[in-house]
């Protein structure tokens, strides 16, 4: 069972705490609602005693000057519940809205700081659920729930404290139902949060497999699976479709077993009170008050029926918070140094901030590292690259290529040995500054939803659009950028699906390159582009490089050939390194992949 099948405690304490911290802010506007609350529910109480007035006193006495001062002070009445309840509302609506906008941005910010290797362990589909539905699900609780509360407790307690105080024997009779509201209460409150567990369960498993299907919808045609996959889904949506309508079965009970203990209370006022008035001609219980006790009774039980409702939300509520605060408490592994550049004013932005003023010797001393405890991916990696060198690194897959340029930018911190940039520990500098020395190109590009130019300068307003042209320009993307409808501002779908994969090996390129950086990491960057497209972006990585330190994990041993180094990883060890000639001439495991690489393209 996951996380999001799992409903949690009905109430918790600790969590209600810390989401009332979220309140903080927005104190006076909570104290304004909580009065416009306690007014109007105050409010709710004058209409039957206006009315207990009118038939004892001026209808009587045939008095319409007293009547009409009463509706007066009726419909002045309703009027200003009227306003409260809007002031009320539209307050706990605005407060709402800015605490899930300040959630958000708290859980964003949070998600921008987890290391990769969070996000090896949970799906996107699950981080998505926390910034959408769990985050609905607290605002709810904030507008309907934790502050109206106090409207329905008011409201409870006055018209109690009224009916005692008009008539105690009355009162008795009317409460006398109480323990069968309990009663109903405890059955729909067991049952309702069995169920809402139930439909919940089913929800999480029906975005899980819708998910995993859509995103793999051409596995799913090709091999024609729409048969079965159609047949799968209906039997989990019939089963969600089930748990809801098991869930409307006890709504559908306990909202009229509530009106009916009500319609009950409602004939024991009459029956007790008629028979009083009977007998002793309505000197000690007058008509008016037997009327206003059966109006208070009819408002006495709807905040009863309110209250049951705002703890299916607050049931709601506890479990979505414990699994937002579970992703706020995930540590951040990887901490920013303090370190700073020793380039620049460190006021700069963008792509000129944190300038690195040294030479910017990359150094790898006796790292190690793992995945997993217990199955080493390097091993006592150590090796230099010289400012302005080119390294390729090749090896098998599995071997540690990737795994080495993780490091070097700190998506994972080594376990074992350090890597130096001019003798500075990666983890003491500030990882803004250390990030802005690389610019990365993968295999695997990811474009945003946006235009071109968007995707180049990647939200940085101080790269020009004469930068990004001549980026563009550079890498030989131009001549497919132009031939777009609105050239540097045509839209890129989302993922850049409306674009060949070398096409967006360019703009990747493109990116890197407008950035300027002062190494440049190459991750298989050619591997999946056609010959013709590797052919151009070859003579774009020759543009590239030019005067930058290079580090390139290559697949194709061609496109590593004239590099000036070249280091063969094997197991998770430095096992070669040398030119490409010198590594032939060594006939060991570069010869061999030479070899094998050789012969597959010749066979």
């Amino acid at each position: 069972m996951t996380d999001d099948e799992v409903l949690g405690r009905a109430y918790d304490g600790r969590l209600m705490r810390r989401l009332l911290t979220y309140l903080r802010p927005y104190r006076g506007q909570v104290a304004l609602a909580i009065a416009a609350i306690i007014a109007h529910s105050a409010l709710d109480l004058v209409p039957p005693y206006l009315t207990k007035i009118v038939i004892d006193r001026y209808i009587p006495a045939a008095d319409l000057g007293g009547l009409g001062t009463i509706a007066a002070l009726y419909l002045a009445a309703l009027l200003a519940s009227f306003l409260l309840e809007y002031l009320q509302t539209w307050t706990m609506q605005l407060i709402g809205q800015r605490i899930m906008f300040d959630l958000r941005m708290q859980l964003v910010s949070h998600l921008h700081r987890l290391d990769l290797k969070f996000y090896d362990r949970n799906p996107v589909g699950r981080l998505m659920t926390r910034l959408t539905t769990d985050v609905d699900v607290l605002n709810e609780l904030f507008t309907s729930g934790v502050v109206s509360v106090f409207g329905d407790v008011f409201t409870l307690v006055g018209i109690m404290a009224v009916l005692v105080w008009m008539d105690w024997r009355l009162a008795i009779a009317a409460f006398s139902v109480l323990p069968l509201i309990v009663a109903v209460t405890q059955w729909f409150r067991v049952n309702a949060r069995e169920s809402y567990r139930t439909v919940r369960t089913w929800i999480a498993r029906i975005n899980a497999y819708l998910q995993e299907r859509i995103t793999g919808m051409a596995t799913v045609q090709l091999y024609r699976r729409e048969a079965r996959d159609y047949a799968a889904f209906d039997d989990i949506d019939r089963r969600h479709r089930d748990a809801n309508v098991q869930s409307i079965f006890y709504y559908a009970v306990f909202y009229p077993a509530i009106e009916l203990v009500g319609a009950l209370a409602a004939s024991l006022i009459l029956w007790v009170g008629g028979a009083r008035i009977l007998a002793d001609g309505g000197d000690m219980l007058t008509l008016g008050s037997l009327v206003a006790f059966l109006q208070y009774s009819q408002r006495f039980f709807r905040p009863i029926s309110d209250l049951s409702e705002k703890f299916n939300i607050l049931q709601g509520a506890m479990a979505s918070s414990e699994r937002i605060f579970g992703l706020l408490d995930t540590p951040v592994e990887i901490v920013p140094g303090h370190h700073r550049a020793t380039g620049g004013t460190g006021s700069e932005t963008g792509a000129t901030r944190g300038k690195w003023a040294g030479p910017g010797v990359i150094r790898f001393e006796n790292v190690s590292f793992s995945y997993v405890e217990g199955e080493p991916v390097l091993k006592n990696v150590s090796f230099e690259v010289r400012p302005g060198e080119r390294i390729g690194i090749v090896g098998a897959t599995g071997s540690g290529k990737t795994t080495i340029v993780s490091l070097l930018l700190r998506f994972y911190d080594v376990q074992q040995g350090r890597i130096t940039v001019d003798g500075i520990d990666i983890r003491e500098l500030d990882l803004a500054d250390l990030r802005s020395l690389f610019g990365l190109v993968l295999q695997d590009v990811q474009l945003f939803a946006g235009t071109i130019a968007g995707n180049v300068r990647l939200g940085d307003e101080s790269i020009a659009d004469s930068e990004v042209r001549g980026a563009l320009d550079a890498v030989h993307a131009s001549s497919f950028v132009d031939r777009l409808p609105h050239g540097l501002d045509s839209v890129v779908a989302e993922r850049g699906s409306t674009l060949s994969v070398g096409q967006k090996q360019l703009l990747s390129f493109a990116r890197a390159l407008a950035f300027n950086p002062r190494v440049l990491v190459l991750d298989e960057a050619t591997s999946s582009v056609d010959t013709d497209t590797e052919l151009l972006i070859r003579d774009a990585l020759k543009v590239m490089m030019r005067g930058r330190t290079t580090i390139a994990i290559a697949h194709r041993l061609s496109t590593i050939q004239d590099m000036d180094r070249i280091l063969v990883m094997h197991r998770g060890e430095l096992r070669e390194q040398g030119t490409h000639q010198e590594l032939l001439a060594l006939r060991g495991i570069y010869h061999r992949l030479y070899e094998l690489q050789f012969e597959s393209t010749t066979a």
